[in-house]
């Protein structure tokens, strides 16, 4: 792999990492709810999710999608249905009242272990992103070159630029959490966040293989 490969890499991923999906909402929505240490948890449950599922692509699971569709349409259809569930639990949020007060205390009890697992969960709920790893990361390679070192590149370069990201995207939200201090706000931030988790489910919902 030459510099000029490596660096046309970056500044694809660094454009695809910034892009919103799923993964930078829920960092944010964590981060303006709970904090920036609840957001780190979420943050390294999509980080375990996406350096699983990529680690399969190499190991040719991307192929295996790409040739069995009904399989690839199960975990598109079981991730969807993750995140419209993420969607309206988000969407009907208690924000106040002694509810509200007792869910908040539940949350930061659990969200060491919560945090984790719904970041990898929702990390996870997209198959695509094994699909887009089998054809986006061998543009990169060199065949004629030991390709284990490249693709360990690869992903470390990766991690590096999208974990970049999620923090920018936790610093954005714990921003946020200065005016998520009225209801009314609370409630249309709520609204907001589980309306647009509900709208990748669909999309994820209706979308193809291709």
């Amino acid at each position: 792999m030459t510099w000029t490969t490596w660096w046309l890499f970056v500044g694809m991923t660094f454009v695809v990492s910034a892009t919103p999906g799923p993964n930078m909402l829920l960092v944010m929505s964590v981060s303006a709810r709970q904090g920036l240490g609840a957001a780190v948890k979420a943050m390294t449950g999509c980080m375990l999710a996406l350096l699983l599922m990529m680690s399969l692509s190499a190991a040719g699971l991307g192929a295996l999608l790409k040739s069995f569709p009904a399989v690839f349409d199960t975990l598109r259809l079981a991730g969807a249905a993750y995140l419209a569930y993420l969607g309206w639990q988000c969407w009907r949020a208690p924000v106040d009242g002694p509810s509200a007060t007792e869910s908040d205390e539940a949350t930061a009890l659990t969200g060491k272990v919560s945090g984790l697992r719904q970041g990898f969960l929702v990390a996870a709920s997209n198959p695509k992103a094994i699909l887009f790893a089998a054809a986006f990361f061998p543009q990169f390679i060199q065949p004629e070159a030991p390709q284990l070192p490249q693709f360990a590149i690869l992903l470390l370069t990766f991690s590096v630029i999208e974990v970049g990201w999620y923090l920018v995207y936790a610093i954005s939200g714990r921003r946020l959490s200065v005016f998520l201090q009225r209801p009314h706000i609370m409630k249309a931030f709520n609204r907001l966040t589980g309306g647009v988790f509900i709208g990748f489910a669909a999309a994820m919902a209706v979308a193809r293989e291709g």
